[in-house]
């Protein structure tokens, strides 16, 4: 199931497994494509440690220096989307989704040519398998 969320770039998928089990996979595949972590954001537990809760909520940012290098250099400001980033969260009704701004989006956004889109994919590449 995919939510839709064309119209500000996001694009939102069901996962069949729980947020950490989501992350799990997620960091499994990220590793076995050599793709570097920079930081795993766990939203809901900072907002416990402010006094507030909220469902479970982790933010990915990982990337690979050899694909957003180029993007960069085409396009400076590209650096505000990268690395990329995936949002693993459940909803009110215990359902998990995982979310992560659209390859088309980021390029229209950064006026990018189509050769250079591809590393922009793996986000959407890796959600998918990450959630099945």
């Amino acid at each position: 199931m995919q939510l839709d969320q064309t119209k500000n770039g996001i694009v939102t998928i069901a996962s069949r497994h729980s947020v950490d089990e989501t992350l799990t996979r997620l960091r499994q595949m990220l590793d076995a494509k050599s793709v570097h972590i920079f930081a795993v954001v766990d939203h809901s537990k900072e907002a416990e440690k402010a006094g507030l809760r909220m469902p479970n909520t982790k933010l990915v940012i990982f990337g690979n220096p050899k694909g957003g290098t180029p993007l960069m250099l085409a396009a400076p400001a590209i650096a505000i989307d990268l690395p990329l980033k995936i949002l693993i969260w459940e909803d009110g009704d215990a359902k998990v989704w995982i979310s992560y701004n659209s390859a088309e989006y980021v390029q229209d956004r950064h006026s990018l040519p189509a050769s250079l889109v591809m590393p922009l994919r793996m986000a959407g590449v890796i959600a998918e398998e990450a959630a099945g």
